[in-house]
């Protein structure tokens, strides 16, 4: 199995196809991994391999990756271990697509390193809105139940302070709207429509974006062939 190591970090991949890299942040919250791409309405791994170099990843303590805790983690701690998996890979520039949470782990590395992203495909992306704060609390409290489960002396105090960390902020969580009002990074937002993946945010960040385009309608069986076609085009336009 391909396995990334580094500072007690054990990471898993998989690569698809060939070309132009393409980093996938899946979906799944804290459970993001490799199989929610899945039960996605359009699968990348699948969909794109035909012109990309595909490469997939399972977060930290998420799938078949394992990683200390702490109560310093946050949204720059996945950053760092993506910015690490693509130097071991010998990618110095990369498309990125993420699911759900993957959206903000995607502007989250474009916040830590622009010059490493080409651009960024952003589907159903997470934000806050006035309904949704305990969801999030609540999805993050039944990551942790599960994992204390396999490491019974983790600390509360450190979970707490780590979901703080994710999800006290507000907007898309791991980036400010003044942040996104300034990326360059060419960006194509597909909307989300429910709880955690609300529409007002997704057309709050392609109105902000200098260098957005926003897709409504793609999760149907009849909307996402053009979807597939859009993204596809869209990453080869920026390559």
């Amino acid at each position: 199995m391909p396995i990334f190591e580094r500072a007690g970090v054990s990471l898993y991949y998989e690569e698809y196809g060939a070309g132009y890299p393409l980093l996938l942040f899946a979906p799944g919250g804290m459970r993001s991994s490799i199989e929610f791409w899945r039960r996605s309405p359009f699968d990348p791994t699948a969909e794109l391999a035909a012109d990309f170099r595909v490469i997939a990843m399972d977060q930290r303590n998420a799938g078949r990756s394992r990683a200390p805790l702490s109560a310093t983690d946050g949204w720059e701690t996945y950053a760092a271990d993506h910015l690490a998996l693509l130097d071991h890979l010998g990618v110095r520039r990369a498309h990125l697509m993420g699911g759900c949470i993957g959206s903000s782990y995607c502007l989250g590395v474009i916040k830590a390193a622009p010059e490493r992203v080409s651009a960024a495909v952003l589907q159903n992306p997470i934000g806050l809105s006035a309904e949704n704060r305990k969801a999030f609390h609540e999805m993050f409290d039944g990551w942790a139940d599960e994992l204390k489960q396999e490491r019974p002396g983790l600390d509360d105090a450190a979970l707490r302070a780590f979901r703080a960390r994710m999800y006290d902020g507000d907007f898309v969580f791991a980036v400010s709207r003044d942040f996104v009002r300034g990326c360059q990074t060419p960006l194509l937002v597909l909307a989300g429509d429910d709880l955690y993946h609300p529409t007002p945010i997704a057309q709050e960040i392609a109105r902000l974006a200098p260098r957005a385009e926003l897709i409504m309608k793609w999760k149907t069986p009849d909307a996402t062939p053009a979807a597939v076609a859009r993204v596809r085009a869209f990453l080869k336009a920026h390559q």
